[in-house]
């Protein structure tokens, strides 16, 4: 075998190595991407559940009457916004 077919078969053997080193990382990446969606999904289902517990922490304070001057005063404010929207909503369906 001459020098030039060697160095032929060398880079042939190292191409394939890079080959399999590519499909590697390519199956690697791409269940790093399936877990990270997966851990999206789930962070996003835990925000939804953090919310809803604020919101069942705050009609259970304001049912036992047990808020303070800046709760009392946050649910005014989101009392208001609803109102709004309502009124928004109202004036909406009359046009």
């Amino acid at each position: 075998m001459n020098p030039l077919e060697q160095q032929i078969q060398r880079i042939n053997e190292k191409l394939q190595q890079l080959l399999k080193q590519y499909r590697a990382s390519q199956k690697e990446n791409e269940k790093l991407k399936k877990e990270l969606a997966d851990i999206k999904s789930l962070q996003a289902e835990k925000m939804l559940q953090m919310e809803t517990l604020e919101q069942k922490v705050a009609i259970l304070k304001t049912a036992t009457n047990n808020m303070n001057e800046e709760d009392k005063k946050g649910l005014e404010k989101r009392l208001n916004q609803y109102i709004r929207e309502i009124d928004r909503c109202i004036d909406m369906l009359s046009e």
